[in-house]
């Protein structure tokens, strides 16, 4: 995320209202991306979880934390880092800075890398540009997925109704 003034960043979260979560996410919008999870994580042993946030505290603003600090922080509270495979994968979009985070758990990150992870971050972001929230959400999920199918396939043995490590939900926080 480019540096912009911190009063200019308390000015947008400050007449960011909480309800441009619903008129971004809808109830379906939400139901959709935690459906695609679900379909996503048969083809691979990873897990994805996916959250937005309207805006910051003022305490975190004043503190300057960055999207990608606030992403670090969602992705040690949901225990995002607790799976077996160390294959968990964040993506937290914070809509007053208009700013899509990825976030990875080691083991899959050896793999893929922090350019791959910022590739899909500017193609979800082209779509949250025109308002497309749920298209650039969708599309994000999909090209995780290829990167875990790819270095995390499931095993062959592996039930197809292995264990789901982390709710495939979408949080609002």
């Amino acid at each position: 995320m480019k540096r912009i003034n911190p009063f200019i960043r308390l000015l947008r979260h400050m007449l960011t209202p909480n309800f441009c979560l619903r008129q971004a996410f809808s109830k379906k919008a939400l139901r959709n991306i935690e459906q695609a999870i679900t379909n996503c994580e048969l083809s691979h042993s990873g897990q994805i979880r996916f959250a937005v946030e309207a805006t910051l505290s003022v305490h975190q603003l004043i503190h300057q934390l960055s999207p990608k600090e606030r992403a670090i922080q969602v992705f040690s509270d949901l225990r995002i880092w607790d799976t077996e495979q160390n294959n968990g994968v964040l993506i937290y979009l914070l809509l007053a800075d208009r700013d899509v985070e990825i976030v990875s758990d080691r083991g899959i990150h050896q793999q893929v890398g922090s350019d791959n992870w910022e590739k899909i971050c500017n193609q979800m972001q082209r779509h949250f540009k025109t308002g497309y929230f749920e298209v650039g959400v969708l599309e994000g999920i999909q090209s995780i997925g290829q990167h875990l199918t790819q270095f995390s396939p499931q095993s062959v043995s592996a039930n197809k109704l292995q264990k789901n490590e982390l709710p495939d939900q979408p949080v609002i926080l």
